[in-house]
């Protein structure tokens, strides 16, 4: 198979979509991203990238916590709206009809609605242009009992500006 050569990019597809709460001082908000994934498994830690003139940035940099939810394909319309609306316009907890559960570790509150929630404390922010890499370490997780089972609902991964669903894995 031939191979194209492109303009230098962060072309690593696809990406997994996560649905990021966050919350200090009385707000909150959730955040669609696409940029993130498992850095260590010892401790656990996850590594999101946002840019810094979204809502989402002050308020995990401020709380120095967030918690990442991983939503299905049914949940595309929710995922769409927390990807392309302000937290400081809308309450995206109440136009998405989330469940807010409170969280065993952090002070911000995770769905409900997705199957997997991770709790994290910032560990570090590293400055890299477009996005910062906020880096947290995973200090409570939830699941379904499906994924127990191994019974994984039907995941959204995101390929160069496209939702995909993934078939049962």
């Amino acid at each position: 198979m031939k191979k194209l050569q492109e303009n230098p990019s962060s072309a690593l597809y696809p990406n997994p979509v996560m649905l990021v709460s966050s919350s200090h001082k009385r707000k909150e908000s959730i955040i669609t991203l696409a940029w993130g994934g498992t850095c260590s498994s010892s401790p656990p830690t996850v590594g999101i990238a946002i840019r810094k003139n979204r809502f989402s940035y002050d308020l995990i940099a401020n709380s120095k916590e967030f918690v990442v939810n991983i939503p299905t394909t049914e949940m595309l319309e929710e995922v769409e709206l927390c990807g392309t609306k302000s937290g400081l316009d809308i309450d995206k907890w109440k136009e998405c009809k989330f469940t807010k559960k409170k969280s065993t570790v952090v002070k911000t509150p995770f769905i409900q609605e997705c199957p997997v929630s991770m709790e994290c404390k910032l560990k570090q922010i590293v400055e890299l242009g477009t996005h910062d890499l906020f880096l947290g370490e995973v200090v409570a997780l939830h699941l379904n009992e499906e994924w127990k089972q191994e019974k994984y609902p039907n995941m959204l991964t995101y390929t160069r500006g496209v939702y995909c669903k993934s078939e049962k894995i």
